[in-house]
């Protein structure tokens, strides 16, 4: 499979580093960047060709994987619509916001797009990545999205665009709220007596444990939070405190108000200038 990224930064690179030697050979991949910097450690790393602009090579990829910062990427856009009129590639995007109908006006009206919202995990293989198709795309160019993103963890399927903003607040954000408290543990372990690098194992093993145990078992997490949390004792004490202060409902509305803050972008950033 021939593929080019259009960018190179951290997602790029986790994607890159997944899919040479399973799906891609490394000259079979091809990066476009303007940091010279970053081209060369890729280039040194995995044996990608690298560009510093958008050229003909990207028009001869199966597959572009458009992987820059969202406000670049009307502008990559126009860069990129001349190449694709050579192989009819499927178009990867992982920019937040990016609505697939204002891509594909900036393309030429380019139909075979597949939106992606990844997650940072995917820098360490384990992230998941909500996905949705437009109409021009075909079975066998979203088999060869799936791959792909697979490549960096696992994939949902999403039946309509508009639910993309609600992946973009659960997961596209989530690992953000699960460092925010781990924060808070790691300062109440502080402020508890113990030392900074106790608070820190303590709090990053609970939540390695803690996922592994509910992604293996097949009840859900209330029940799993029920069996720890017996009435009168120190769990209960905890939950309870949590409840009082609201604690779950605002991590609901912060999860809301990341979707809306997506939808926001995707609205100011698909109006034409």
């Amino acid at each position: 499979m021939k593929i080019s990224f259009i960018g190179g930064g951290n997602m790029a690179t986790a994607l890159i580093a997944g899919l040479v030697g399973r799906l891609a050979a490394g000259p079979d991949i091809q990066v476009v960047d303007p940091n010279s910097e970053a081209l060369h450690r890729l280039n040194g790393q995995y044996g990608v060709n690298t560009a510093e602009t958008i050229g003909a090579r990207v028009g001869e990829s199966e597959v572009v994987v458009l992987a820059v910062k969202p406000q670049q990427m009307r502008e990559v856009a126009a860069a990129l619509r001349p190449q694709l009129a050579q192989s009819r590639p499927l178009v990867l995007s992982i920019a937040a916001g990016i609505r697939g109908a204002d891509l594909s006006r900036w393309l030429g009206d380019y139909g075979a797009i597949v939106r992606c919202m990844p997650n940072t995990p995917a820098l360490v293989g384990m992230g998941v990545t909500g996905m949705v198709a437009m109409p021009g795309v075909s079975e066998q160019q979203k088999a060869a999205a799936d791959s792909i993103l697979r490549a960096v963890g696992k994939t949902v399927w999403l039946s309509d665009e508009s639910l993309i903003d609600p992946v973009t607040g659960v997961s596209g954000s989530g690992p953000a709220y699960v460092f925010y408290f781990m924060e808070a543990m790691q300062q109440a372990a502080l402020e508890l007596g113990l030392s900074a690098e106790q608070g820190k194992e303590l709090a990053l093993e609970t939540f390695r444990g803690a996922a592994q145990l509910a992604a293996q078992s097949s009840e859900p997490v209330e029940v799993l939070r029920e069996r720890v949390t017996s009435k009168g004792g120190t769990t209960y004490a905890a939950i309870t405190s949590m409840e009082q202060a609201g604690v779950k409902q605002a991590i609901v509305e912060a999860v809301k108000a990341a979707a809306a803050r997506g939808r926001e972008l995707g609205e100011q950033m698909g109006r034409d200038a």
